[in-house]
């Protein structure tokens, strides 16, 4: 392993340790800020937007200026959203955090492009997964510490702890090394992006099981705290066994052909929403949250799926608009999801199960299709020169 990959690896361990305090008791919060679960879900979707919009600008400089100095901006900007969020006096003043924290998410593409160039002789899936992992062993200790601190002082009080944390995980990431700027010089005859046809392909299945896999999330801790009577406590040991089992799946089927992975982490998420809707018990919850590591899993991959299919100049780019797909469906789901729990709280995991089901038929089918048509696509095989240019024209 790198030294770099070793640095960011640290870095995001930690950062998941402080964001595992807050991220499942989230929803929780700005409830008891006052909002209704209709306006939690709008809350929650306007995030998402911020997170959107901001992952294509983001690649696109990585691109041109460099990839580190966008991931230092992106953990220099959620230290700060995260001070914001801790002091808000007000819901309107804590929505500004939020929306501040949410453009932390810009760190994605250039990170994953980090990653991808510091991966040394490991594949893409495995650099990827291997760092996605580490931000889940974090993620691991930090629901378990916020439900400590949640109970014994307040859930605002859990924003202050965290503020700290990312404080030293900020310190860490100051320290990995710089890597050189792609040549975004165009040849004659290449096709843009944008013509690359499996590409497109591949963004329209990752649209699809994105939604599918974050639909059941968004208002699951509130159904367990006010329909199944669960308390912060618990819902922060569901929280780290969530990240137990990202972490389990991450290492057990992170190094498979990624179209395979996907299937995989779909599986997960299903059997995760129908443990929440049909358990009964702490138990069956707990499993259903090991088995919710299949989200992870399939944000994972969604890099994986692509790299094959672009130019290395275009990484950045390309990573960028996966990653505009994967955070919409933290605009569009939550949104969902708080109009179908304001009708029916326990309609949210039927629906979802409803979603997953085409999801993973249509996903599978189309990475078959794909791969029929040239490129190993549900491995890591860089499709040959000729493939590609056919493929963009």
């Amino acid at each position: 392993m790198s030294r770099d990959l070793k640095i960011i690896s640290a870095a995001m361990l930690i950062w998941g340790v402080g964001e595992g305090m807050f991220f499942i008791f989230q929803p929780l919060y700005i409830q008891q800020l006052g909002a209704d679960p209709i306006l939690i879900g709008l809350i929650l979707g306007i995030n998402g937007l911020v997170m959107t919009i901001s992952q294509i600008p983001a690649g696109m400089l990585a691109d041109r200026f460099g990839r580190r100095p966008l991931i230092w901006f992106s953990w220099i900007c959620g230290l700060i959203a995260t001070w914001v969020m801790a002091l808000a006096p007000s819901l309107g003043f804590f929505i500004g955090g939020l929306l501040l924290y949410g453009i932390t998410s810009s760190v994605l593409s250039p990170l994953n492009t980090y990653v991808q160039g510091a991966r040394g002789r490991w594949s893409v899936g495995k650099a990827i997964s291997f760092v996605s992992a580490a931000y889940n062993i974090g993620g691991i200790l930090g629901p378990i510490l916020g439900g400590i601190v949640a109970e014994t002082f307040t859930l605002r009080t859990v924003y202050f702890f965290s503020g700290a944390i990312f404080a030293v995980s900020t310190l860490t990431i100051l320290f990995i090394k710089d890597q050189k700027k792609q040549d975004l010089t165009v040849m004659e005859g290449d096709g843009h992006l944008l013509q690359n046809r499996a590409f497109l392909g591949m963004l329209a299945v990752i649209a699809l099981v994105m939604v599918a896999v974050t639909l059941p999330q968004p208002l699951a801790a509130n159904f367990l705290q006010n329909q199944r009577g669960l308390s912060l406590g618990r819902i922060g040991q569901l929280g780290s066994l969530g990240a137990l089992g990202s972490v389990i799946l991450m290492l057990a089927f992170g190094h498979l052909k990624a179209g395979v992975a996907l299937i995989i982490g779909q599986l997960g998420v299903f059997l995760f929403a129908l443990l929440l809707w049909q358990g009964d018990g702490f138990l069956w919850y707990g499993l259903g949250y090991i088995f919710f590591g299949g989200f992870r899993l399939c944000r994972a991959m969604t890099v994986t799926l692509v790299r094959p299919l672009v130019r290395e100049r275009e990484v950045g780019l390309a990573f960028g608009m996966v990653e505009t797909l994967n955070s919409m469906a933290f605009m569009v789901a939550p949104v969902l999801a708080g109009l179908l729990y304001d009708w029916r709280p326990a309609s949210i995991f039927p629906a979802s199960l409803l979603v997953l089901i085409p999801a993973g038929l249509v996903s599978g089918w189309v990475l078959v299709h794909i791969r029929s048509a040239g490129g190993d696509i549900l491995g890591e095989t860089l499709i040959d020169s000729e493939v590609q240019n056919e493929t963009l024209r």
